[in-house]
């Protein structure tokens, strides 16, 4: 037989890219007759039965479970995610090739070469990367290892203190 050439006539799925939809309720041979995969009785068996997203089984959520702090200050309060401190990690291969040699990288600057953007969010110096130009680092935080780095290519870094 000789080799049809491909066209909109001939397109198909590749083989074992589409299943078949599971056809529930239809006789015992199908593996999916009788309770039609819900098992038997409970919650899950009922028609209407939905999940709820922050059910678990019965036994008392997190949310209930967590101490209630008060306060959109504290660290500790309920919202976790919208009070943890957070920083803009800068690092050290992006002030190699950004800056030159003797220069001063302050927040102001990294702005101005498109590192930390948000000027409210405090920066943080981190290690990925090397560093061979003599820099003067100001910012509110250095990891250990970009600190080491810093000085050992004879620059300095300062923390900004707010």
């Amino acid at each position: 037989m000789a080799e049809q050439p491909i066209g909109l006539h001939s397109l198909k799925p590749a083989a074992g890219s589409r299943k078949p939809r599971k056809r529930i309720g239809r006789g015992e041979g199908s593996g999916y007759g009788k309770t039609s995969g819900r098992g038997h009785k409970g919650a899950g068996s009922r028609s209407g039965a939905k999940r709820k997203v922050n059910f678990e089984g019965g036994q008392t959520p997190i949310h209930m479970r967590m101490r209630k702090l008060r306060g959109p200050h504290m660290k500790k309060s309920m919202p976790f995610e919208k009070f943890r401190t957070q920083t803009q990690p800068v690092n050290l291969r992006d002030l190699e090739a950004r800056f030159d040699a003797g220069s001063e990288v302050t927040p102001d600057a990294l702005r101005d070469k498109n590192l930390a953007t948000r000027r409210e969010v405090p920066v943080k110096i981190l290690a990925q990367g090397d560093i061979s130009k003599a820099l003067t680092v100001h910012a509110h935080g250095f990891s250990k290892t970009a600190r080491e780095k810093i000085e050992a290519a004879g620059g300095t870094c300062q923390l900004i203190e707010e």
